[in-house]
This record gives C-alpha cells, sequence and structure tokens, in this order.
C-alpha cells in the first residue's frame, strides 16, 4: 500500500507541474503566456523529476502505465502489482489536474473565450488531427521512452563511483530527466507527446467533470490515441529489450 500512496502523490506532482506549465504558458493574463514550446519540455521535463525525487525511493517512480506495463513485460516488475500501480497512478493524475484547475482558476475564467487553449492544459491534441499517424507518433515516443529506461539498467551503462561499479539508472530521476526532455524537443511537436496515460486520459476526465466556464466536450473521439498508443509502444519496448539484451 505504501508503494501505491507513493505512485500517487509522484503522479499528482507530475501532472500538477506538467500541466502546470501549460497552463502558465498558455492561459490569459498569465506572465508565463506566450513562453513557447521550450519552456513546457523544461517544464515537463523537470515535473517528471520532481515525482520521481518523491516516489523513487519507495515505489520505484513508474509514475506511468505504460512504464508499468514495459516493466512487467521485460520481466523487471512483480505483475501482481501491476493494478494496483495503474489505479494510483490515475488517480494521481486526476487529482493532480484538479489542482491545476484550482491553481490557475482566475486565468481559466480569463480564458473562458478559447475553449481549445483550456482543454490544451488538461490533455494532449494532435497539429495535425490523423489518428493512425498520431496513434504511431505516440507508440513510437512511448516505445523509445520505456526502452531507455530498462536500458539505463543495464551493465554497458555501468560507471565507476567511489571504487563500486553502478548502473546509470541508479543516478535517479536526472537521466529520465534528459529522456523526457529530448522526447519533448525532437518527437512531442505532433501529439503534444502524452507518452502516458495518466498524464492525458486522468487529467481529461479532470476536465469532463470540472465546473469550467466556456468549456468544450473533452475531445473523446482522439482520447483513446494517448492511451494505446503509449501502451503499446511500451509493450514493443519490452518485446525488443528483451530481444537486444
Amino acid at each position: 500500500m505504501e508503494q501505491y500512496i507513493f505512485e500517487f502523490i509522484g503522479t499528482l506532482v507530475l501532472v500538477l507541474l506538467g500541466d502546470g506549465v501549460c497552463a502558465a504558458c498558455s492561459l490569459n493574463h498569465s506572465k508565463a503566456k506566450g513562453a513557447g514550446w521550450i519552456v513546457i519540455t523544461l517544464g515537463w521535463g523537470f515535473a517528471v523529476m520532481a515525482g520521481v525525487l518523491i516516489a523513487g525511493p519507495v515505489s520505484g517512480a513508474h509514475l506511468n502505465p505504460a512504464v508499468t506495463l514495459g516493466l512487467a513485460l521485460a520481466g523487471s516488475f512483480p505483475w501482481a502489482s501491476v493494478f494496483g500501480y495503474i489505479v494510483a497512478q490515475m488517480l494521481g493524475g486526476f487529482a493532480g489536474a484538479v489542482l491545476v484547475w484550482l491553481f490557475y482558476k482566475d486565468h481559466y475564467k480569463a480564458t473562458k473565450d478559447e475553449p481549445d487553449t483550456m482543454l490544451g492544459t488538461f490533455c494532449t491534441a494532435p497539429a495535425i488531427r490523423n489518428p493512425w499517424r498520431n496513434f504511431f507518433c505516440e507508440c513510437l515516443a512511448t516505445c523509445l521512452l520505456v526502452f531507455l529506461i530498462l536500458a539505463l539498467g543495464t551493465a554497458g551503462n555501468a560507471f565507476a563511483f567511489n571504487g563500486a561499479n553502478a548502473a546509470t539508472g541508479s543516478l535517479g530521476a536526472f537521466p529520465v530527466t534528459c529522456v523526457i526532455m529530448s522526447i519533448g524537443m525532437s518527437l512531442g511537436a505532433t501529439t503534444g507527446y502524452a507518452i502516458n496515460p495518466a498524464r492525458d486520459l486522468s487529467p481529461r476526465c479532470a476536465h469532463a467533470v470540472l465546473p469550467i466556464a466556456g468549456k468544450r466536450d473533452s475531445d473523446w473521439s482522439y482520447s483513446w490515441v494517448p492511451v494505446v498508443g503509449p501502451m503499446v509502444g511500451a509493450a514493443l519496448a519490452a518485446g525488443i529489450f528483451l530481444l537486444v539484451f
């Protein structure tokens, strides 16, 4: 149960800071409005780092159902814990999105005539709507994410520290932060790089139920892409990892 609690808290913080930077850069009268894509990708990278620093020592800080699935398929995580981790992550993502709305509530009121902008602070949307291409983008980006997370723990990435060998993954949050930033800058511009169902579906649900003035529908016709794409990508990553390593 302690591991589930920390997955909840870590994912909450991830979404609070991640959706928070989207709100800061998008909502009217925010001092950061218009700061741009680089700020958003940096913000999401640091959001992941914050979540990992909190949850890492207790739960391993998956903070992402796709990561949990990929690690389980690769034999690096017990299947008995998969369901509990995913539930905790999804609840954490929902709670984080609600906190973003409360924090920026005055700015949401000031942006009530821009429903697409408000939705974009909760969940992703494609730059060009082509569902199967968008699915491919989410699948490939998540495949790379999970493969790199698995690769960080291999002997080939070991380094010497105080006379002992340690895996790069033992550095904790920093390598994953760099991976998230790289994926966002290089592969994120087509779909907004959800690469995490808890980062997209849970805040999308929060958008659907919160009393946000002027909001549009929650774009449920697209919602399967940032869920199925990452899960398929994670499964592919696990298979490729087992084949290569």
